[in-house]
């Protein structure tokens, strides 16, 4: 059996999340969950917030289940929180797994471009709403970054 490891990868809308996680999943033969693609396949609103909580409790007991599997597994939720951050990474300790932390945290001008650029959510994101929340963000800092096994800080 493999080591199991669990890879949040946390950032704002735009930071480039999907792309890191598809990529991390790719090679490390990963199992990636995100939470917008099941809400999109059951024709979802991405901004409904009771569904994606349902989604994101259904991906963590499955996530849970292939961890005790031995699987790499790749959150994609955004985890903006760090209690959120802490109790995902405590829970999938408890499993005997590593945990590694990415983190993309580019400037807001060069989110807000991405997100003009993407242009594909309905309704679309406004920089008022990126606005409020790198406000709320709970960005990880020097002593939560130690608490990974592992971790990777991009601003780009």
């Amino acid at each position: 059996m493999t080591e199991p490891v669990l890879i949040m990868v946390c950032g704002l809308p735009g930071a480039g999340k999907t792309t890191m996680a598809r990529s991390l999943a790719a090679e490390r033969t990963a199992i990636r969950l995100c939470p917008d693609d099941w809400l999109e396949a059951l024709e979802v609103s991405l901004w409904d917030g009771v569904q994606r909580d349902r989604v994101e409790r259904l991906q963590w007991e499955l996530a849970c289940e292939l961890l005790r599997a031995g699987n790499v597994v790749v959150i994609e939720w955004g985890t903006w929180g760090r209690a959120e951050r802490d109790r995902l990474r405590i829970e999938a300790r408890t499993l005997g797994a590593q945990v590694e932390l990415v983190f993309l945290d580019p400037p807001t001008e060069e989110l807000w471009r991405r997100l003009q650029e993407r242009g594909q959510l309905d309704p679309p994101i406004s920089r008022s709403d990126l606005d409020g929340w790198d406000r709320v963000y709970e960005r990880p800092d020097e002593d939560e970054l130690d608490a990974y096994d592992a971790s990777l800080v991009t601003t780009d």
